[in-house]
């Protein structure tokens, strides 16, 4: 892992490159799909069918990836520093089954009867709730431990996992379909009113993570090192913790569980640009985002006109990319 020092000239640099890469995934990506657009029209002639296409079924689709990706990248990068475990993710702490689960029962319930979007809603209800709860718990002896917190979410996401075969088990074949395609994630169908609330509220967690970089460069070495360097450790990890959850929360209740992104891209950031946070968090919103657009990309053009779960893409391409980055870098990650 390099151990650079983080000056203005490599900050700049880094996320020069980072932000680039962020465009350029945003700018092609529109352009891509199982339709050929003709461009004069789509810019020229409003309510022409490749003007639909573009700024009505591509374009908020790309932005909602980019938002998705960039959030749930910063997450990994705020769990993997409070818990001080390298395989934390986004989904660790439960916040995903709890999500889950309140999406499921909603479908199995209500779903839109009512033109209510009851599954976001439900989902993000389901998350905040086990985010109380393992926060509850970690500070039942008075001290937010990072283990405790560790160990609530495991137990909670099985518990939730139990709830959700449950369900599952009693819904009808409509039912089932719609349980099982959402919880495999996706990025189908979204208008720009669904990005536009969505925006401020990953800004305000990404905001609320990287004003506290230098505390979580100093709980990365030990709650006892950040101690001595004046960092409110229950504050910080309080902090953090409800700014990462609201992040997974929040992206979770609209498209459902993206695995990978949270854990391979703090990762990969890690490895090239070091664990400084100032420039770890920034840096992982911006390629996190290039990425899931690039791997939604991907899924909705490998076998069109059939369009896959973007989840199924994060987890084929993610998975083996990771494994081998692993064995790339085994030195200097220590095996």
């Amino acid at each position: 892992m390099t151990t650079l020092a983080l000056t203005p000239e490599r900050f700049r640099a880094a996320l020069g490159v980072a932000a680039a890469a962020y465009l350029l995934a945003t700018l092609a990506a529109p352009a891509l799909g199982s339709v050929d657009l003709d461009w004069g029209r789509a810019l020229g002639e409003r309510g022409s069918v490749d003007a639909e296409i573009l700024f009505r079924a591509r374009l908020p689709r790309v932005l909602m990836a980019g938002l998705a990706g960039g959030a749930l990248a910063v997450a990994g990068v705020a769990f993997q520093a409070i818990l001080r475990n390298p395989l934390a993710s986004p989904f660790t702490l439960g916040v995903s089954g709890g999500s889950s689960l309140g999406a499921v029962l909603a479908i199995q319930l209500a779903g839109r009867a009512t033109g209510i979007p009851w599954v976001p809603l439900a989902s993000f209800t389901g998350a905040l709730l086990v985010v109380v709860t393992v926060h509850g718990l970690a500070r039942a002896r008075r001290h937010t431990s990072p283990v405790t917190l560790l160990l609530a979410g495991v137990v909670l996401n099985f518990i939730c996992a139990s709830l959700i075969q449950a369900i599952h088990y009693f819904a009808d074949l409509t039912q089932s379909f719609m349980m099982v395609r959402w919880m495999m994630g996706g990025l189908d169908v979204f208008e720009y009113a669904t990005v536009g609330y969505l925006a401020p509220v990953v800004l305000a967690g990404v905001s609320l993570i990287w004003f506290q970089a230098r505390q979580l460069n100093a709980l990365s070495a030990g709650e006892e090192w950040a101690r001595s360097r004046g960092v409110d450790v229950p504050r910080t990890l309080r902090r953090q913790y409800f700014g990462a959850s609201l992040l997974t929360g929040a992206v979770v209740a609209h498209s459902g569980p993206i695995g990978f992104v949270g854990l391979i891209v703090p990762h990969v950031m890690r490895l090239y640009l070091g664990a400084d946070h100032r420039l770890l968090v920034p840096a992982a919103f911006l390629w996190g985002g290039a990425f899931l657009v690039a791997c939604d990309t991907f899924a909705r053009i490998v076998l069109a006109p059939v369009e896959l779960p973007v989840g199924i893409v994060t987890a084929v391409l993610g998975g083996p990319f990771f494994l081998w980055l692993l064995l790339m870098r085994r030195r200097e990650l220590g095996f």
